[in-house]
This record gives structure tokens, sequence and C-alpha cells, in this order.
């Protein structure tokens, strides 16, 4: 590796999150903030969203790393469960063993612990992450737990995808929402913070205050990454094996955009919209003509469900549509569930047809992973946490109007 050509003790910028990287950028410093006073406050709360890769987990790990025995912790990470598992998930990590409990058993067994652990002084602290996945049923249970008042020493720590916070907007979880002090948007590294951001790890790798980027480099950097700490990472790990290659041990301009054609990146635009547990940028699968003539016929609609709801609809006519987690897609869905490019529509006048892109999750349809695949009325595409609903019909059709 690049470690000797420059000087470094480790890699710079490894993908897993490492709390002796942290960077406080002014929002990571709120959000670490806002994170510790949920700790330390009775019935506190604190709400921590982000793009992928903004740095959230990497703070997590840092505080997780400083408790110590006067807090009892959780830690779930993965929490798109029903409430009985996810109750059975918090009291295995508080060490308790619940296999054989009912979900009334689980519930009253996290509150008897709750109360033991304020009779011994000690504080509880839950953390999630990727909180957007919450079911409405688990809410609703963090709800309860955390509605106890002063009686229960719980501090709860939510982070997720900027869906999270617009979820805990809705009316029904406003109860939930009132118990959350604080809410704090991680948003990418400014100009100054992302030049700033490359030296500091270069710095905690051993670089000792020696530049190895350049100005120009720099720029390009913050050009094709938007400032998002994980994209930062991913390209100027590559534009330093580029660098090596040529067995020089400055990176330049030229290093990192031979890094952004061999990752085959686009320029980065940041998200246009957001909806719960997702970023939704829809257009039609052909943009309206710019002259006056009359619009392609109406194939049918796309209904975008998310968690039983429906957060977007698209008039489908002839033409592509593609759908993936980045904004140059049709239509875009942030998620650590969705690829690049997942899949794509093909719209004729005859029907409608889904091909997956080579996703890591899949495309699916009546329960089965498809390559490509005719949809029929009503066939229900499933992409990572998301369904797609195609309702077929041409203009003036009631299958084709919401």
């Amino acid at each position: 590796m690049y470690l000797n050509l420059f000087r470094l003790k480790e890699l710079p910028f490894r993908l897993s999150p490492d709390p002796g990287y942290l960077f406080l950028s002014p929002p990571h410093g709120r959000a670490m903030a806002a994170m510790q006073s949920a700790l330390a406050a009775e019935g506190g709360g604190a709400v921590i969203t982000g793009l992928l890769g903004a740095g959230k987990t990497t703070l997590i790990e840092s505080l997780w790393r400083r408790l110590g025995p006067e807090v009892a912790p959780a830690r779930l990470s993965q929490p798109q469960v029903a409430p009985q598992d996810f109750l059975q998930s918090l009291l295995v990590q508080f060490g308790l063993a619940p296999f054989q409990m009912s979900e009334e058993e689980l519930g009253t067994t996290v509150d008897r612990f709750l109360g033991e652990q304020r009779a011994a002084g000690r504080r509880v602290l839950v953390i999630i992450d990727d909180a957007q996945t919450l079911a409405p049923a688990v809410l609703a249970e963090l709800e309860r737990l955390t509605g106890h008042g002063a009686r229960q020493p719980l501090g709860l720590i939510l982070a997720g995808e900027p869906g999270l916070a617009e979820t805990l907007a809705l009316p029904e979880h406003a109860a939930l929402r009132g118990r959350l002090h604080e809410t704090v948007y991680l948003a990418p590294l400014p100009d100054s913070d992302t030049a700033s951001y490359v030296q500091h790890r270069l710095d905690v790798a051993g670089a000792g205050g020696r530049r190895v980027f350049t100005d120009a480099a720099i720029a390009v950097v913050r050009r094709f990454t938007g400032g998002v700490p994980r994209l930062v990472n991913r390209l100027c790990d590559t534009a330093m094996m580029a660098a090596y290659a040529h067995h020089k041990d400055t990176v330049d301009a030229a290093e990192v955009r031979a890094a952004v054609q061999e990752l085959k990146w686009s320029e980065y635009v940041a998200p246009v919209s957001r909806l719960p547990t997702a970023a939704l940028a829809p257009r039609t699968a052909a943009p309206e003509p710019a002259e006056p003539e009359p619009a392609a016929p109406l194939v049918g609609r796309l209904h975008v469900m998310t968690e039983g709801r429906e957060v977007a609809a698209i008039d489908l006519r002839p033409g592509k549509l593609m759908i993936g987690r980045t904004s140059e897609n049709d239509l875009q869905i942030e998620s650590q569930y969705i690829s690049r490019h997942h899949c794509r529509l093909t719209v004729t006048p005859g029907g409608v047809t889904v091909e997956d892109l080579n996703s890591t999750n899949g495309t699916v349809v009546a329960g089965q992973r498809v390559r490509r695949h005719g949809l029929k009325d009503g066939d229900q595409v499933v992409i990572g946490l998301h369904t797609l609903r195609y309702a077929a019909g041409r203009a003036g059709d009631g299958a084709a109007t919401r």
C-alpha cells in the first residue's frame, strides 16, 4: 500500500467508523453535545439525522466508548423489526435472555429493569442507529418507555437519514417528539471544512501537518463528494492509490480526476426533496415536451409506498425511468438498502417492464427476485424497504389517477 510513500502510520481514509478520526465540524459538535445531554438529563432524548455517510455512526461509536459503569447502555443498528423482536433485542443488549417471553412479558421485564437501574443509581441509554426504519408500532413502544418521566432513568438517541425527522413530525408521533429535546442535522461539510477534514485524517494517520492534497485536489474532491464524509474518504483513498501508482507523494487534481474515472462517479448533486425514510426526486419517465404538443399517452401510474403509506405517485409515459439512491436517477430513493442505480422501468404503449441493474439487495416481484419482468396491473415491486405498486391505465382511466 501507499503508507511508506506518504510516510503514514495507518490508512487515513478507511470507511469503517473510527472514533479516533472523529472530526467535530460545527454540526458534529452540536450533535455530540445533544447526545451527551440526552445521557445526562432525566427523560431526555436526541435525534441526529444526516445523509448516508455523514458521520452519524462515528459519533455514536465515540460516545459509546466513553460510557462508564454508571450507564446501562443498549445499542441497536438494525431496528426494522416488530415490537416483540425490538423488546427482545433491547433486553439482550442489557445482558438478559428473554427468549421465551410474550410481548407483554417483554414490556414488563423492560419496565422492571429500568426501575432496578434507577434504584441502583444508574442511567439507561438506548441508542438506535438507522432509526428511519423503525416501524410505527416500535415508535409507539418507545413513546411508552419514555413516557414515565422522572420515574425512569431512560435516555434515548435516535440516529438516521433525514426522513427520520419528518416521520417524527407526523401528528401520531407528537408525544415521542416532545420527549426528544434536541434535533441536529449533519449537513455535508462546507468547502473550508472539507479541506480541514482531509488534513485532520491525514494528521491522525501520521502526516504531522504535512500537506498531501493540493488546494486544486481538494476543490475536485469537494465537487464530486459534496462534502459528505464517507464519499470524501473513498475518493481520497482512491486518489492516493492513483498517486502511488505514479510514485508521487502528493495528490493533485489529476490524481483525484483519475480516481473519479475509476469509481465512475458523476459530479455530486444534493438530494432535492425528502420524505419519510427516503429522499425522493420523482420525475415522469419522459419529460413533457417544451413545445405545446399533445402529451405522450399515459400508460399507468407508479405508487411509491413505505411502511404501508404512499409517499409519491408518478405518471408513466413511454420512455425509461431510472430508480436508485443518487440524484442522477429519475426517481431517487435515498436509503442504504437501495443501490446507486437499482433498477429501470421501460415504459411503452404496450406495457411496463422492470429490469434490475445488478443491485445489491435485488428487485423483487411476487416474492421472487427478478432480473427482468413485465408488470401487470397491481404488481408490486419491492426494492429495499420500499414498494412500488404499478397501476395500469391510460388517460382517463381510473386506475391511473389518485
